[in-house]
């Protein structure tokens, strides 16, 4: 167990697509005795990075689900995560930052701040997680550190600061100087282990005093007593750290470092960043509620002595049966120990504790406040808090955003048909980004996801890990339905059985909400009692439950407010049940009249691709009724934005393949709801009425 939380860090390294967040990782991994070796993520050796530990990930050269690992540097105790840069396992980067105390995030010294950049940002942020910034391939043609930081204030919105400058660049790129120490820094031996310090290049001498300037600058708006030490010339390394790390913690300051991790340059001055300024557990402020006083919320201290306080935040299918990944927020958790899921109220007794490496575990015995850990044999949902007992406390739980892609999945024989069960029950619970479900009219199996190439893993997966071959059926696009004006109802439910009947009269009106407005908005303007308080609540349930499915396509409803002024109820026929028929009753009424359409996800698409294809892109993206947002070209390179339809997307990849020879590559990510165009909601709506007979 971590005994001194000072020395402790729980740390993220995110970006965009290929910055290099793996191979960084192997490299830190290296520098801290943890692995003897350095391996590529599409090493010719046939080995792989360590954290990329499936088969897949090897195969693709890329990251799929976040790993997590453990290592020392200068007697700081390092945990690492290592997290996907696609935004289609963007869940993985989201339930990485929930956890984690700080965060690197790595910037191409080529392509700089890009889409997938942006989004990891978007999340640190949502998490208040202080971060520091990495760019890195400055041994590639058109490395650009300067244009890079820059970027890092004006698309991301940092006060970020180069803390270092580099000795060279491109093929020439040997080292950096540090603007602190004010010394050069060279990374010499088969694996960079061995650092040389030198004075600085007296060609680079006069640029890096006035880049100190500007660093000392920035810096002293973090710290009072720096400004007093530069004005008295009394300035330490010492103070100028201290007031690096308060700017770093307090959300508003984003220092950079530079390297290659590549060609093995400047990590371990990374390293050095990483315990000098990004956060221990105890610098930051976590906060639960307490289930047992109306969910108020409660400080979760970062100590030992007090009641256990863990979240669930990845789960996987081990060898061994399911692996939960647990960070510990307060207290100790102990092998043998009973612990109790706050959502569940089942008890559990802690049997195997081990740290992870990657897909490699080391058993410990027990852990404390602050530490990132597994547990066996625990059946839990990803996003469940565990305690003592002594304490009904849960996290707060992380943002999943909703699936845009669908695909029908059959099996093809018996034997798949019982592995696919278990195999889409597990991913469900790994992966609340994952949905299965039967579609009642076609009885498929249905799986949703962040994009195709999720969905693409997925599949795979289940051929690899389950031996369940499945055919895929066509994609199907997550539409919505929304109103497109405002249209009065007045709608009486009258039902009589012998006996008491059903009574129920609803007058109002529904009007659109604003263009992006998802939500769903029910006001009453009941005066006088004319419906009784009681039943409000049952015309609202009412109306909620036809928007599940609208009337147009069969798509959820977005978009509306639906507001009652009206109505009547009857002394004796009046009940729950029939102010709920009432509103539904009223719904089908009034949703033909409110003229409803049909929206269409759209997204946001960036393609980076050698400047001689940007026409062929270009082109690529107007046949998919897309709408160009901007071009950048630099260093050689074209990066068109656009915003496309995702119905239009299907099969972009091979496109984009065949008409750039494989040199371009995209992002995408979801945007916004848009209306369909007349054709497309016109065909959609023909599907959907064959296949649906016609209701009262």
């Amino acid at each position: 167990m971590f005994t001194d939380l000072s020395k402790v860090r729980n740390i993220g390294i995110s970006a965009h697509i290929d910055s290099g967040k793996t191979t960084l990782t192997e490299r830190v991994l290296f520098y801290t005795g943890k692995i003897h070796a350095i391996h590529e993520v599409r090493g010719k050796d046939e080995v792989g990075a360590v954290m990329d530990s499936m088969e897949l990930e090897r195969e693709r050269g890329i990251t799929i689900a976040s790993a997590a690992t453990h290592c020392v540097w200068n007697e700081y105790d390092i945990n690492i995560i290592d997290t996907p840069g696609h935004v289609d396992f963007t869940i993985e980067v989201e339930r990485s930052l929930r956890v984690l105390d700080g965060a690197v995030l790595i910037l191409c010294g080529v392509a700089g701040v890009q889409s997938q950049s942006m989004t990891v940002d978007r999340q640190m942020k949502r998490y208040k997680v202080p971060r520091i910034a990495f760019i890195n391939k400055l041994d590639r043609s058109g490395a650009d550190p300067a244009k890079v930081t820059s970027q890092l204030c004006e698309k991301l919105g940092h006060h970020a600061v180069m803390m270092q400058l580099p000795i060279g660049l491109e093929a020439d790129f040997e080292g950096v100087v540090d603007l602190i120490t004010m010394k050069a820094y060279y990374f010499e031996g088969d694996n960079g282990e061995t650092i040389t310090e030198a004075e600085i290049p007296e060609n680079m001498q006069a640029d890096a005093d006035a880049a100190r300037e500007t660093m000392l600058d920035a810096v002293s708006m973090y710290c009072d007593d720096l400004t007093e030490a530069i004005l008295e010339e009394t300035l330490t390394e010492a103070a100028i750290h201290h007031a690096v790390r308060k700017g770093v913690l307090s959300l508003e300051f984003t220092p950079v470092f530079l390297g290659s991790a590549y060609k093995n340059k400047g990590v371990q001055k990374l390293l050095n960043a990483v315990v000098d300024y990004l956060p221990a557990p105890s610098d930051v402020q976590n906060t639960g509620v307490d289930l047992d006083n109306d969910e108020a919320e409660v400080a979760i201290e970062p100590v030992f002595d007090k009641p256990l306080v863990a979240l669930a935040f990845k789960l996987e299918d081990g060898r061994y049966g399911q692996l939960t990944y647990l960070r510990v927020y307060q207290g100790k958790l102990t092998k043998g120990t009973s612990i109790i899921n706050s959502r569940t109220r089942k008890k559990h007794k802690v049997g195997r504790l081990v740290r992870m490496h990657s897909d490699e575990m080391q058993d410990i015995e027990d852990s404390g406040a602050g530490d990132i850990v597994a547990l066996f044999g625990i059946e839990c949902a990803s996003g469940d808090t565990f305690t003592d007992g002594t304490v009904n406390y849960a996290m707060s739980s992380m943002h999943v955003p909703d699936p845009v892609i669908s695909l029908s999945i059959k099996p093809k024989d018996t034997k798949s048909h019982d592995n696919m069960g278990k195999a889409l029950g597990r991913f469900v619970r790994e992966d609340p980004t994952f949905h299965s479900a039967v579609d009642p009219e076609s009885n498929e199996t249905v799986i949703s996801g962040m994009g195709e190439l999720h969905l693409e893993v997925y599949v795979e997966r289940m051929a690899r890990e389950y031996n369940c071959d499945v055919e895929t059926g066509a994609p199907q696009v997550a539409y919505r339905e929304a109103i497109s004006r405002k249209a009065e109802f007045n709608y009486t439910h009258k039902k009589q059985t012998g006996g008491s009947g059903q009574y129920g009269r609803v007058a109002g009106y529904v009007e659109p909400l604003g263009e992006d407005d998802q939500d769903f908005e029910f006001e009453s303007k009941i005066r006088g009692g004319s419906i009784p308080t009681e039943y409000i609540p049952a015309v609202k349930k009412g109306f909620l439950s036809c928007l599940d499915k609208g009337r147009l396509i069969g798509f959820p409803v977005i978009g509306m407010k639906i507001v009652i002024d009206d109505g009547q109820s009857h002394s004796v026929d009046s009940s729950e049940m029939a102010f709920q028929a009432a509103a539904r009753g009223a719904f089908r009424d009034v949703y033909p009249r409110a003229k409803p359409i049909v929206l269409e996800p759209i997204m946001k698409l960036e393609v980076e691709g050698p400047i001689e294809f940007q026409g062929a892109i270009l082109k690529t993206i107007m046949q998919r009724r897309g709408q160009i947002a901007g071009t950048v070209e630099e260093s050689g390179f074209s990066r068109v934005e656009a915003q496309v339809p995702l119905a239009e997307m299907f099969g972009y990849a091979t496109d984009l393949r065949s008409t750039t020879q494989g040199k371009a590559e995209f992002t995408m990510e979801f945007s916004n709801y848009s209306p369909a165009p007349a054709e497309v909601q016109k065909e959609l709506k023909e599907k959907y009425s064959s296949k649906i007979p016609d209701e009262d």
